[in-house]
């Protein structure tokens, strides 16, 4: 029968989930119910999908190749809760989801950055997230500063949600076998109290330029990124960073506060 499967394609990065015990790992930090929508991106050859629909009440499947299509409409089709689209993630229309949607995906790793921010900008319609990612990212998503993997995507990640590295998953895992480690994240939104998309752009900008030069000192990296340094000297010095700091040392808070700082400014 494996024969008859539609192959693995390396360009769409697929390495098929093959481990029935890390499904149900996956599937158990979902907490999934009766009442709960999930977002599956990648659903692959349905493995996962299967155990997601036995759990939550509608299960949205985004898949890309539709040379699966077939096989996950033969494999799934006692699945009534399953509404299987072929598409691209990047195009799915977010916005259209229910509130508190949850999302859980094997995200392939080439495009894994991509599909993440696009997610952490529909967070509004999210609940949560379920996330298998190459471990180098997974580890950059939970960072903490004065870290080597703390960064841009720490940053505005933390920003979103709260962040835990679940569990780790071995390449022998996957079928065809992957040649990066894989990790599983557990991604829970915050409140959405107060969240401006104008201000927070600025804030998602003003990150990226601290980030932008890793050797230089922030107020250098921000200088270089054409930041006035009129205002870059006015808005440190009210939030209280120190000259000669990195971008790597400031927390969340002190990016919130250094963000408000640049705003009032601004004015």
């Amino acid at each position: 029968m494996a024969s008859s499967l539609p192959p693995a394609l390396k360009r769409l990065g697929q390495n098929f989930l093959i481990d029935p015990n890390i499904i149900r790992k996956i599937v158990s930090l979902a907490a999934l119910g009766p009442e709960d929508t999930v977002l599956e991106i990648g659903p692959g050859r349905g493995a996962l999908t299967a155990g997601l629909c036995a759990e939550a009440g509608r299960v949205i499947a985004v898949e890309i190749d539709p040379q699966l299509q077939p096989h996950l409409q033969d494999s799934l089709g006692h699945c009534r809760n399953l509404d299987l689209r072929i598409g691209d993630a990047l195009a799915f229309p977010f916005e259209t989801l229910p509130l508190r949607t949850v999302v859980v995906a094997n995200l392939p790793y080439y495009v894994s950055t991509p599909i993440l921010f696009a997610l952490l900008d529909a967070r509004a319609r999210l609940d949560r997230l379920v996330l298998m990612l190459q471990t180098e990212v997974a580890l950059r998503l939970a960072a903490k500063p004065n870290s080597e993997d703390y960064g841009v995507l720490s940053v505005l990640t933390q920003e979103a949600a709260e962040v835990d590295l679940a569990f780790r998953v071995s390449a022998n895992c996957f079928r065809p076998r992957p040649t990066v480690g894989s990790a599983v994240v557990h991604l829970r939104i915050k409140t959405q109290e107060g969240f401006e998309p104008v201000r927070h752009e600025r804030f998602r900008r003003l990150v990226r330029a601290s980030f932008a030069h890793r050797r230089k000192t922030l107020v250098n990296s921000l200088r270089d990124e054409g930041y006035p340094p009129e205002q870059i000297a006015r808005a440190t010095a009210e939030a209280g960073v120190p000259p000669q700091a990195r971008a790597e040392m400031l927390t969340l808070d002190d990016y919130r506060t250094l963000a408000r700082a640049f705003d009032r400014d601004s004015v």
